[in-house]
């Protein structure tokens, strides 16, 4: 049955890792984690992409060393950056996230990316029936890139109440997640409550005692993994070698009422009259892709 709501399910309170799964039957997919809201990373779903073995941090040099990053109001070409990237340390980590929108930036790589990887039975993202606007505030199809000793900035679950899933390309990567539950430990900030104050790297118990009852779930995401978790699942990522990843935003009949209801709020404060209209489309298009589902 589909719902509005984030599950919640006792199953958080005994999770210390993540389920790792090769050649996962689709209906065993559906039922066993996209249906319990749990994470599950999938060692072979990206093995036909032709991303993987084709782009290493060389590649990006040799094609794209003039794309330009802006990180902390200072400008990196990919050629710099890539050295950075190479050469960097715990001590010294390069600049991150230094990430593109794939679509905008590299729209000829995307061929690179299939088959496509669906988070349910239909792809909502790229439904016929989704208009492009209402995915504005977020990027369906993003490569990061990164070196030794970076991690992303902050402690956040994704903007849209997006399901996400993230295939490593090249390299490893270290994940740090906690279950919705666990939002009362998280301290969101009040005016963007997707973000949590907390500095996860080195956390001010004085100020956000709570977050010492926070039980993360931490670990590496190999090369040629895809890792797919729903909406709500707090995390943040730290690097201890060069990789780059691919991150796909998903859409699905769990976490579609969300989704409409966030963009329904947005609208509201920017354009009020198109609000109404958003919550209605929502529910139309949402009968209809629900349908196509079952």
């Amino acid at each position: 049955m589909l719902t509005d709501e984030l599950p919640v399910t006792p199953l958080y309170q005994e999770i210390t890792t993540v389920d790792r799964r090769t050649n996962l039957p689709h209906e065993e997919f559906i039922n066993e984690y996209v249906k319990k809201s749990l994470p599950v990373v999938l060692k072979d779903a990206a093995k036909d992409w032709k991303a993987m073995k084709k782009f290493t941090p060389a590649w990006f040099k040799e094609h794209y060393a003039h794309i330009n990053k802006n990180i902390n109001g200072v400008n990196y070409n990919m050629g710099d950056f890539i050295d950075m990237m190479l050469t960097s340390t715990a001590e010294n980590p390069a600049p991150y996230p230094y990430n593109f929108d794939v679509k905008k930036v590299f729209p000829e790589l995307m061929d690179d990316f299939l088959p496509e990887i669906i988070y349910g039975n239909i792809d909502r993202i790229n439904h016929k029936l989704m208009p492009k606007k209402l995915l504005q505030g977020t990027t369906v199809y993003e490569i990061f890139l990164g070196g030794k000793g970076s991690s992303f900035p902050y402690l956040h679950f994704d903007a849209l109440f997006m399901h996400t899933q993230i295939t490593q390309v090249y390299g490893s990567k270290v994940f740090i997640m906690y279950p919705p539950d666990q939002t009362p430990y998280m301290y969101p900030f009040p005016d963007n409550p997707k973000f949590s104050q907390v500095n996860f790297l080195n956390p001010d118990y004085e100020k956000f005692p709570l977050f010492k009852n926070a039980k993360p779930i931490e670990f590496t995401l190999l090369e040629g993994e895809t890792l797919l978790f729903p909406s709500g699942w707090w995390h943040t990522t730290k690097i201890n070698e060069p990789c780059i990843s691919l991150g796909r935003a998903q859409l699905n009949g769990y976490n579609w009422d969300n989704f409409i209801k966030d963009r329904y709020i947005n609208w509201k404060k920017k354009i009020s009259i198109a609000a109404l209209p958003v919550l209605a489309y929502g529910k139309i298009v949402g009968s209809i892709m629900n349908a196509q589902d079952r």
